[in-house]
C-alpha cells in the first residue's frame, strides 16, 4: 500500500516530526485542517494553563511581558477577509512566540525554576513553532507579507503578561480563538 492509501499513518508520523520542529515536507497541505491536529495544541496550552492557575503565589514574570489581545470582536472578524484574519493570526502568532521565549529567558535566570513549569514552556515553544510551520504550509505567511491595503491595516492589539498564568491563558485562549477561527474558515473556504 503506497502512502496515499494511508491518511492515519501519515497524520501520526507528521504529528511526531512536527514537535520536534523539523520540516514535514511529506504533510499533507492541509493538515492543520485537520482538527484533531490543533485540539491537541489547544489541549497541550491547557495543561499549561491548569498547571500555573494559583496566579496569586504561582510563579510571577520578573518583568511584564508582551502578548496579543485574544479578545474577539465576532461581528467584525466575520466581516473581515480571510488574508485580513492570516495577517492578525500571523503576528498574533508571532508576538505569543516572541513572549514564551522571553519567558524561557527570565526563567531560566531564577533561581530554582520548577521543573513542571520548564517542560509546559518547552512545549510551549515546540508547539508555536509547530503550528508556525502548519500556517506556512497554509499560505498565513504570504499574507503578512502583502496584507490587503497596508493603509488600512490596524496594528495588533496588545496586552502585558506578569504571570506565567497570564501568559498561558493567553496562549491557550488565542490558539482556541483567532488561530482556530481563522484555520476553520480558511480550511472552509478552501482559499489556501
Amino acid at each position: 500500500m503506497g502512502v496515499p492509501e494511508r491518511p492515519t499513518l501519515l497524520l501520526l508520523l507528521s504529528l511526531l516530526l512536527i514537535p520536534l520542529g523539523l520540516p514535514v515536507l511529506c504533510a499533507p497541505p492541509r493538515l492543520i485542517c485537520d482538527s484533531r491536529v490543533l485540539e491537541r495544541y489547544i489541549l497541550e496550552a491547557k495543561e499549561a494553563e491548569n498547571v500555573t492557575m494559583g496566579c496569586a503565589e504561582g510563579p510571577r514574570l520578573s518583568e511584564n511581558i508582551t502578548v496579543p489581545d485574544t479578545k474577539v470582536n465576532f461581528y467584525a472578524w466575520k466581516r473581515m477577509k480571510v488574508e485580513e484574519q492570516a495577517v492578525e493570526v500571523w503576528q498574533g502568532l508571532s508576538l505569543l512566540s516572541e513572549a514564551i521565549l522571553q519567558a524561557q529567558a527570565l526563567q531560566a535566570n531564577s533561581s530554582q525554576p520548577p521543573e513542571s513549569l520548564q517542560l509546559h514552556i518547552d512545549k510551549a515553544i515546540s508547539g508555536l513553532r509547530s503550528l508556525t510551520s502548519l500556517l506556512r504550509v497554509l499560505g498565513a505567511q504570504k499574507e503578512l507579507m502583502s496584507p490587503p491595503d497596508a493603509t488600512q491595516a490596524a496594528p495588533l492589539r496588545t496586552l502585558t503578561a506578569d504571570t506565567f498564568c497570564k501568559l498561558f491563558r493567553v496562549y491557550s485562549n488565542f490558539l482556541r480563538g483567532k488561530l482556530k477561527l481563522y484555520t476553520g474558515e480558511a480550511c472552509r473556504r478552501g482559499d489556501r
